[in-house]
């Protein structure tokens, strides 16, 4: 038996809160858990994996290709651009705001590439970086004005989104569209495949044995302060289950085509941006003034400052999935970022779990969410079902999560729970 503090030291120890506890009780003690967290309000990532779930069983019984390796594939592709600006989003988000300019903000990016590298014969990777740079200035542009100055983030944002949209027709010229060159990095973005299987394997097992070490040294530190820690058991399940869900991904994708670019660069960015937010000072400064931020200011936090630099990751974001729509598409365009894209942007991130009233979410929202827009459009397409219907049910969906939100909180807040 592991030992742990004492759920209360009369004797001038530190109280523990005995819910720390129910681990040690194992499978009994888990669903003692469970029950506490759904009637507290604490679904976490339940109803939107239920929801995937569901979606998979649905679409399958109704069309045999829906999981296919191709279909599987390509909605791998499909989420990069797209779950990379949620990214950016799920940060706005988590300080209680929102940014309306992301499809603006990705249509400039895609242009001033398209502009440098193409019609001026910029050097491709440059461009690139310039696009992305580009999009980071706007958003910290929309942090100045929001911290600093005090407008409002929808006003701000929505002026953003209306200005660059100009600056991005203007920005085009009389063409209305630069196709992207065969061979370019922006094509590449979606268009290039790791064809050997070891790569999706290889990745498969960097993953799986990456997540392992992560919860071994958060028990391992947790030890060490005494305090209540995942058990070796739990630890092997949890590791289990990453594996096999990583293994068949990379099973069905190495059916198909291989292991996509696009889907590397999306995880990467998951990847680092979750660090950024579990494991840095800055990302606890964000959830923070997300929380409160009058109480951030008087606890010694720069509030201004994690305010722009948050809008400046979300610009640079958009920026960067702006460069995988154009990827898609076959290059730049007057209307690329228009239409859909913000709907779908914002509602990837909240779908996925994160409030819209700040401070509370996670990193990998983004991936949850987007997978689930793109699993109906893809079931959707392949039953040959218009995009009105498209939009009703993403709408929908969009709705119900936000429900769901709202009825989280008050039931935490009955709980004693903020």
């Amino acid at each position: 038996m592991t030992k742990t503090p004492d759920a209360a030291a009369p004797g001038g120890g530190a109280a523990v809160d005995p819910r720390l506890l129910v681990r040690e009780q194992g499978f009994a003690g888990y669903l003692t858990d469970f029950k506490r967290r759904v009637k507290g309000g604490e679904l976490g990532s339940l109803p939107v994996v239920l929801g995937l779930i569901i979606i998979a069983v649905i679409f399958q019984s109704l069309n045999d290709n829906f999981l296919s390796a191709g279909s599987v594939s390509d909605i791998g592709v499909y989420i990069a651009g797209t779950g990379i600006m949620a990214t950016g989003i799920v940060f706005v988000l988590l300080l209680g705001e929102i940014d309306l300019s992301v499809g603006s903000v990705a249509g400039v990016g895609a242009a001033v590439w398209a502009v440098l590298s193409v019609t001026n014969d910029v050097n491709d990777w440059l461009a690139v970086l310039i696009a992305i740079a580009s999009g980071l200035a706007i958003g910290t542009l929309h942090g100045f004005f929001f911290a600093r100055v005090g407008v409002p983030a929808f006003v701000v944002t929505l002026a953003g989104f209306l200005g660059w949209s100009g600056l991005q027709i203007w920005l085009m010229g009389s063409e209305g569209s630069i196709n992207t060159p065969e061979g370019s990095v922006v094509e590449d973005l979606t268009g290039y495949y790791f064809e050997d299987i070891a790569a999706a394997y290889g990745l498969a097992l960097v993953a799986v044995l990456a997540y392992a070490a992560a919860l071994l040294t958060d028990a391992k530190r947790r030890r060490a302060a005494r305090l209540p820690f995942r058990p070796v058991s739990e630890i092997v399940v949890r590791t289990a289950v990453v594996a096999a869900v990583a293994f068949v991904a990379a099973y069905v994708l190495n059916q198909s085509r291989g292991l996509p670019l696009a889907l590397v660069l999306f995880l990467a960015v998951l990847v680092v941006a979750d660090f950024v937010v579990r494991r840095t000072t800055y990302g606890r400064q964000i959830f923070a003034v997300g929380g409160n931020a009058e109480a951030a200011r008087r606890a010694g936090i720069n509030v201004e400052r994690v305010r722009i630099t948050v809008f400046g990751i979300a610009g640079m974001l958009a920026a960067f999935g702006g460069l995988f729509i154009a990827s898609l598409s076959g290059g730049a365009t007057k209307s690329l970022g228009a239409g859909n894209t913000l709907m779908n942007v914002i509602a990837a991130a909240v779908i996925g779990g994160t409030s819209l009233f700040g401070g509370r979410g996670k990193i990998w929202s983004a991936l949850l969410g987007i997978l689930v827009i793109q699993s109906i459009q893809q079931g959707l397409n392949l039953l040959g079902m218009a995009s009105e219907i498209q939009y009703m049910i993403t709408g929908a969906v969009l709705l119900a999560a936000v429900v769901i939100d709202s009825v989280s909180r008050r039931t935490q807040k009955t709980a004693g729970r903020t």
